[in-house]
């Protein structure tokens, strides 16, 4: 397995958890918690971003990681 293969893999997990947070949030019916899974799932976002950044400079830096 690639380096590249193994940060698709993480960024894969990482959409995951996304949605599971932006449904958790949806459903459930405490607004406190809604507030936390909606501000969590925001954080995670962010990370899949620069995980998705990285991966793009890995790629230029290092084509051999490109998967």
């Amino acid at each position: 397995m690639t380096i590249g293969s193994d940060v698709n893999q993480v960024l894969s997990t990482i959409k995951g958890i996304e949605a599971q947070l932006s449904s958790m949030a949806m459903n459930t019916t405490s607004p406190e918690a809604s507030k936390v899974f909606h501000e969590t799932m925001l954080v995670i976002g962010e990370i899949k971003t620069d995980l998705q950044k990285r991966k793009t400079e890995l790629e230029i830096a290092e084509p051999q990681y490109k998967s």
